[in-house]
């Protein structure tokens, strides 16, 4: 038998609770691909008799694991060149010179999925920035869901994924094969550490970031969730810091706590004081 209207409505709305993520009905088919994997596993012989499991005992670990399931995590090294050629030739250089005495830089990779943006961060300053090569440079990635990350931690990909967005150089350079996956270096894993973190609710304790990426999540937000979201990025950023978002992302249209800068046909924004 399968879900009804309401079966399916009941499962947008876990997933909008527990994460904030805007599950259009026409997407109503990815449930029983995601969540049949997790019905199999909580002992419910199909996506309805899950669905009633969650209805009945409300088991908050579960309410989780459809959250995370359901969550966006498309990403890929390099993932669109603007933004990287924006970081290489404006920001990164601006903050090396506001940020040489104290030779430190954190930089805050939100919603970073199984980690290619964090890495690929590490790979161009490595690359491009060799000044800094002995500043004590830190990416954090934080996700929602707690597989993700650990496919981070780990730091190994697959063929596919390598081959997506990332040169044959770099990938010799900072990568190892290791069979069918590829490692990455243990210099570039050394910038980067992951955590779980969910935007739309209380963050860890993280520290102060010069530069924030905030990119291709806000679209899945509603306006409320997401004027929350640049209220708690703002406090965790430097009062000279940059905010990158999404192409077709602004954050105009959400709050006053930053305002945008172009440059080199792009464009990011700086925090306002509150």
């Amino acid at each position: 038998m399968a879900c009804t209207d309401s079966d399916y409505a009941y499962l947008r709305e876990v997933v909008m609770t527990q994460s904030a993520n805007l599950i259009d009905p026409s997407r109503n088919t990815l449930f029983e691909t995601k969540l049949t994997p997790i019905a199999k596993m909580a002992g419910a012989s199909n996506l309805e008799d899950f669905v009633q499991l969650l209805r009945s005992d409300r088991p908050a670990h579960l309410h989780r694991a459809v959250a995370e399931a359901m969550t966006i995590n498309e990403t890929s090294f390099f993932r669109d060149v603007k933004p990287f050629e924006l970081l290489r030739e404006t920001i990164l250089p601006r903050l090396i010179d506001s940020r040489g005495k104290e030779r430190r830089m954190g930089i805050w990779s939100a919603a970073s999925s199984t980690g290619q943006e964090a890495y690929s961060l590490a790979m161009m300053i490595t690359e491009h920035l060799p000044e800094i090569a002995l500043w004590d440079v830190k990416i954090i990635g934080t996700d929602i869901s707690r597989q993700v990350v650990e496919y981070a931690r780990r730091g190994r990909y697959r063929r596919l994924e390598v081959n997506r967005g990332l040169p044959a150089r770099m990938l010799l350079k900072h990568m190892t094969r290791d069979g069918e996956e590829w490692e990455i270096h243990p210099r570039i894993r050394a910038m980067c550490e992951f955590q779980c973190a969910n935007l739309c609710a209380s963050l860890p304790r993280l520290p102060v970031f010069d530069l924030v990426l905030l990119r291709n999540v806000l679209l899945y937000f509603s306006q409320e969730d997401r004027t929350a979201v640049f209220r708690d990025v703002h406090r965790q950023m430097a009062f000279d810091g940059y905010l990158l978002l999404g192409n077709a992302e602004q954050a105009e249209e959400s709050t006053n706590l930053f305002t945008v800068e172009f440059s080199a046909n792009s464009y990011f924004y700086r925090p306002v004081a509150a």
